[in-house]
């Protein structure tokens, strides 16, 4: 299959990256990087997340951030909800809502009772309702199947448990699904094979990749799932994010190595990225540290 000639990114440092900070981060700084993400070009973004701060206190000011973003026709703002709870905080201003939530759930039953302390069954069941609202509502819903390659807890995973999570996501009416390498232990072959469950029951289009780079495969992960026609990716600015499963290792794939992979193949990705370096290096300031993408750091050592 011919590589696509468009790849869409779907960037989720200001969600899936911060939220693994363990300092406060400000609303500001928040709310600039996703202003300075859409100034680079990107179209999906995914903001917050509107689970109980208890939990995750980063996302506390979800509401905040929502309601001091300055919209940009044409791009998606996403969040991510745990529950109809969730769901109801998300909704509760509709001049703020998203356009887009994301649901998730594991390939896997150990990671599915560590996280959520039920099993991928109940998980599904207890976003049914969530979908509907979502659906009802005209909001797009994302659905991320988790550990989809390996486990942390139970090694690797079947593509089947992949077919079996994607098919129950279908049966609730998610409408796309991204496969997740959750702990970055997938290679090519697996990555390819996970895919392909999914894809038995979701269009080519509603199917996405999601790496994490902490053995270094991220980039070929990538570059796999492009050859099955895969055509969009999450990724997460200077690779904001870490990786909880492997002490000192990388997490997300930076969105700067990504762009450049693709603009080195030929694939429009609508993406400037000397915009997307500096909207990287401005967060990473902000939290007192150096860019993670080794593309930014390459470039930025260019320039004058």
């Amino acid at each position: 299959m011919a590589l696509p000639t468009h790849v869409k990114i779907v960037e989720v440092g200001p969600r899936d990256g911060l939220q693994n900070e363990k300092q406060p981060v400000p609303t500001e700084a928040k709310v600039a990087l996703v202003h300075a993400l859409q100034d680079a070009g990107l179209r999906e973004i995914e903001v917050t997340s509107y689970v109980s701060p208890k939990w995750v206190p980063q996302m506390a000011d979800n509401a905040q951030v929502m309601a001091a973003l300055q919209r940009r026709t044409g791009v998606r703002y996403a969040v991510l909800v745990p529950n109809l709870k969730g769901w109801e905080a998300a909704m509760a201003d509709p001049a703020h809502r998203p356009d887009e939530i994301v649901v998730f759930g594991a390939a896997s039953e150990a990671f599915s009772q560590k996280n959520i302390n039920c099993s991928v069954a109940e998980s599904i069941e207890r976003f049914a309702p969530v979908v509907q609202a979502a659906r009802a509502a005209g909001v797009k819903v994302r659905g991320a199947i988790s550990c989809a390659v390996g486990c942390p807890y139970e090694g690797d995973i079947a593509p089947e448990r992949v077919d079996l999570v994607a098919r129950l996501k279908a049966q609730i009416g998610v409408q796309h699904v991204g496969v997740a390498d959750t702990n970055g232990v997938g290679t090519p072959h697996r990555v390819q094979r996970a895919l392909e469950a999914a894809l038995r029951h979701f269009p080519l289009a509603e199917v996405s990749g999601h790496f994490h780079d902490t053995y270094g495969m991220a980039l070929a992960n990538v570059y796999a799932s492009l050859e099955l026609g895969v055509s969009t990716f999450d990724t997460s600015v200077s690779g904001l994010g870490g990786c909880p499963y492997a002490r000192g290792a990388t997490g997300n794939v930076a969105t700067e190595d990504v762009v450049y992979l693709l603009h080195g193949l030929g694939i429009d990705t609508g993406i400037d990225l000397d915009r997307l370096i500096d909207a990287g290096v401005a967060i990473r300031a902000a939290l007192g540290q150096t860019t993670g993408s080794r593309v930014a750091r390459a470039l930025l050592a260019r320039r004058p």
